[in-house]
């Protein structure tokens, strides 16, 4: 079963002043590069795995989709999803990942940010939305970087010159890894880039573009919080077809 953090009083009070779940999808740095990935949203039919406070799931109805089914492991995170207004196209429903049954054939486009790090046997659930798509769906997503993950010391190696390093533990030593993000003990599943890649291959995807987000001089501009990401890749980004 998932580890439910988000349920968490003090995880849900952190993650609520997040910048993404205060500004939305404009909160993420790595959002235009998600979008770009994605399809032509009109008459799109879509499953939002881990949809948070419902930010994707409004956007896609916005953007024409037909319908959108949004699953996430936390109630605070649905409800908040449902306040934030009801619409008969969207579908917010309870759901571990790790247990997930959906019909077969029934999504054009299945879409995640930021859940599947979060996953034991990923291989199974992307089986489980293989088999939900229908043939030409469309699989976009983010997950945590490989390398990022990898990494069991919170604070960058700065040399005598004042040089930041990133230290990367065991990365071929795959896994939960329990990091301290907001809260302590949040157990994340570490695997190779080569894993997940292949993961994808073997449960039937044909992978179309991978990106290892970094911040562009833009975001740095807008952003410039965001200067440690050019040291390392702190997201992979991922499109596949059925």
């Amino acid at each position: 079963m998932t580890q439910n953090i988000y349920d968490s009083p003090d995880f849900f009070a952190g993650y609520s002043q997040l910048p993404r779940s205060v500004e939305g999808l404009a909160g993420a740095p790595e959002w235009p590069a998600l979008r770009a990935l994605l399809p032509n949203m009109t008459g799109q039919k879509v499953v939002d795995l881990g949809c948070g406070y419902g930010w994707f799931a409004r956007w896609a109805i916005e953007q024409g989709a037909q319908n959108v089914l949004g699953l996430d492991v936390s109630k605070k995170m649905l409800e908040r999803a449902a306040s934030d207004g009801e619409d008969a196209r969207i579908t917010y429903q309870l759901a571990d990942l790790e247990l997930l049954q959906l019909p077969s054939a029934a999504f054009t486009l299945a879409y995640s940010s930021l859940a599947f790090h979060y996953i034991a046997d990923l291989g199974k659930l992307l089986r489980t939305i293989r088999d939900a798509l229908a043939p030409g769906g469309k699989l976009v997503f983010s997950i945590e970087h490989p390398i990022f993950m990898a990494s069991l010391r919170p604070d960058w190696i700065i040399d005598e010159q004042g040089r930041k390093s990133w230290p990367v533990d065991n990365y071929q030593i795959e896994g939960p890894r329990s990091t301290n993000w907001l809260s302590e003990g949040v157990i994340k599943q570490h695997r190779t880039l080569g894993t997940l890649l292949n993961l994808l291959i073997e449960s039937g995807f044909t992978l179309n573009h991978i990106n290892e987000w970094g911040p562009s001089p833009q975001d740095l501009s807008d952003r410039p919080a965001l200067a440690d990401e050019v040291h390392r890749p702190r997201m992979l980004i991922v499109a596949a077809t059925r």
